[in-house]
């Protein structure tokens, strides 16, 4: 049997408001759209999803994201809060052994894929890219041609490695094995000002649409709606002085903004959510540009 690990209120709380179609999406699990709410599967086996809750209405019972994982995924209480804290449902399978120490992914000798994938499906300014590239926090990997988005301690040791496929198909993502998530990918910069975003490509392109000066800001990418990577960068920099929310615009984001924003103030640290338009920033960058497009069509 895997081995209990106690996790504080904060940790049990995250897991719970974990956002259901967010996490069947990222294991390539097809889920439906019904009026105002999502659906998992068919028939006897439909399950209405809302954010972090679902309902079966065949058997007429339901819960949170905790409950789901463990009804349906079959897993222990704790097997499930990991899970939902980001590990993948894979790693969970592998959650008898030891924990893996941290080792980057090897590194590929050419990076086309992902400068392909960055620029040309999600709209990244290459520039940008180049300068991540230029830190050694962005590569590509040997084995999958992932994009790997690597995060350092105080000290320039890797710590932290967010995977993301770049096939045209590709759904995946994750960590590496052994990632401390309170070194996730982020960006020191000297004016005092730090922007939190859930995922790397996030930032990247909160980055792109928004470009003056941004090497002199702070920025992270959470990997989830946890604090430990926020909690960290002020740790490592007291000087950071404000704190920007840039969480997606659904129900996991708005919450983990307003709890986050609410313990900062106690911190005496300011803050401000800032929401994107659509689901999130990535979306946001990508209609810019189709607008952009049609301007420019218009003129012709």
């Amino acid at each position: 049997m895997a081995k209990y690990i106690p996790f504080t209120e904060e940790e049990k709380r995250q897991a719970r408001e974990t956002d259901l179609i967010d996490l069947l999406r990222s294991q390539g699990e097809p889920v439906k759209r019904s009026g105002r709410e999502y659906v998992w599967g068919d028939g006897p086996d439909k399950v209405t999803l809302r954010g972090n809750l679902w309902y079966h209405h065949y058997q007429q019972e339901g819960g949170d994201a905790i409950s789901f994982v463990r009804r349906f995924f079959h897993k222990s209480y704790p097997e499930a809060v990991r899970l939902l804290l980001g590990n993948s449902i894979a790693d969970i399978e592998r959650s008898e052994k030891e924990p893996s120490a941290f080792q980057l992914p090897p590194r590929n000798e050419r990076m086309s894929r992902v400068y392909a994938y960055l620029m040309h499906q999600r709209g990244i300014d290459r520039d940008v890219i180049n300068a991540f590239v230029h830190e050694k926090m962005l590569y590509e990997s040997a084995d999958y041609h992932n994009a790997v988005f690597v995060g350092y301690d105080t000290g320039c040791i890797p710590r932290h490695a967010s995977l993301r496929g770049t096939g045209s198909e590709s759904t995946f993502k994750g960590s590496a094995a052994g990632s401390i998530p309170e070194y996730s990918f982020h960006w020191h910069g000297e004016s005092g000002r730090l922007y939190l975003f859930e995922a790397p490509i996030d930032m990247l392109s909160f980055i792109t649409l928004h470009p003056e000066n941004w090497q002199s800001q702070s920025y992270a990418a959470a990997c989830s709606v946890s604090d430990r990577v926020l909690m960290q960068m002020l740790k490592d920099d007291p000087g950071l002085q404000k704190v920007f929310l840039c969480l997606d615009n659904d129900k996991a984001g708005h919450d983990a903004a307003a709890r986050m924003m609410e313990k900062l103030s106690t911190m005496g640290i300011q803050s401000e959510i800032l929401v994107p338009t659509h689901k999130d920033w990535n979306e946001d960058l990508l209609f810019s540009g189709e607008e952009e497009a049609m301007c420019q069509d218009l003129q012709l």
